[in-house]
């Protein structure tokens, strides 16, 4: 589930971090760099966990209003959204399960931010149709939670807020860690009941090497690194350059020179759109002529030895 895209982000982060704080330990850094990665796959597990806590929750609702309904003899409410097949699979997920049994973080603790979410499902327009449909299949019901995540909880700032409270590393982690909640609900299916697996933590062990490697490369070649930047800013203003762009730089110079099988115009285009976030409103168009430079430079003098490829695309 830990993509390449997340760990440029976490590197970034982590590396402008290290050379703030005094104590500049390697071997702690990198420790720091891999727990703040685990973090992600925790947020992974608490959102999947945030629709079963809403099922409970509407389950309650649910219960109430059945024995009102058998007490004044008034109309019986619907059991779709209670017995929805998906969510019901998801709740009985034996990784899930086993996963957030070994965390004191449970949505147990912000009941309001769970009712206050189903409250707002029930009155939405897509709660509705799916009640009103006749279709009763597990398709169906799979493609309701999937909608109810795009609108519901990918944008909440309610949400945000207090998942920030909970962990200083979910500041960033959300927007990507959505897309692996949704690519999770797409592959579930009723054959597999229970035993339906959930994304693994990395894709593989390369991934792993790819976040110990990039990291420690940056780290340890740092005056190499800013040597071929000083050598090629003769057309920049290289003396005004913020801070994070010379760290996001000398990342992307540690992946060009270390990762033979990237290409060079996908590592340049990846860093200037982490300077779009983390640098100055000017950083990605710098960072974009500066790389472009410093790869033409390495590759003329054999220090690169992989071809310069498409031009990175304009910022």
């Amino acid at each position: 589930m830990i993509n390449r895209e997340l760990i440029r982000i976490k590197i970034v982060q982590l590396t402008y971090a290290y050379y703030q704080n005094g104590n500049r330990n390697l071997d702690v850094a990198e420790k720091e760099l891999l727990f703040s990665l685990s973090k992600a796959y925790h947020l992974y597990h608490y959102l999947l966990a945030l629709m079963v806590a809403v099922s409970k929750e509407a389950r309650k609702h649910y219960e109430v209003e059945l024995a009102k309904s058998k007490r004044e003899g008034g109309e019986v409410p619907s059991s779709k959204f209670v017995d929805n097949k998906f969510v019901i699979q998801l709740e009985e997920n034996k990784q899930l399960c086993d996963f957030m049994a070994n965390q004191k973080q449970t949505w147990d603790d912000d009941v309001e931010l769970v009712r206050k979410l189903y409250s707002q499902i029930v009155q939405s327009n897509i709660y509705s149709e799916y009640i009103a449909s006749d279709d009763t299949s597990y398709e169906a019901d799979r493609e309701l939670w999937r909608k109810l995540y795009k609108t519901f909880i990918m944008e909440n700032d309610e949400l945000d807020n207090v998942l920030e409270e909970k962990s200083l590393y979910w500041n960033d982690d959300k927007e990507i860690v959505d897309t692996f909640v949704l690519k999770t609900i797409k592959r579930f299916g009723p054959e597999c009941d229970a035993e339906q697996e959930l994304l693994p933590e990395y894709k593989d062990e390369e991934d792993k090497d790819f976040a110990r490697k990039l990291f420690r490369a940056t780290i340890l070649n740092a005056d190499q690194y800013q040597r071929y930047m000083s050598e090629t800013s003769r057309n920049w203003d290289f003396s005004r350059l913020a801070y994070m762009d010379v760290v996001i730089m000398q990342i992307a110079i540690a992946e060009m020179l270390t990762f033979p099988n990237i290409p060079i115009n996908v590592t340049i285009n990846e860093y200037v759109d982490l300077a779009k976030v983390y640098s100055t409103p000017k950083s990605s168009g710098y960072i974009n002529g500066m790389l472009d430079s410093i790869a033409r430079y390495l590759i003329s003098t054999g220090v690169l030895l992989k071809p310069m490829g498409e031009k990175p695309k304009k910022k």
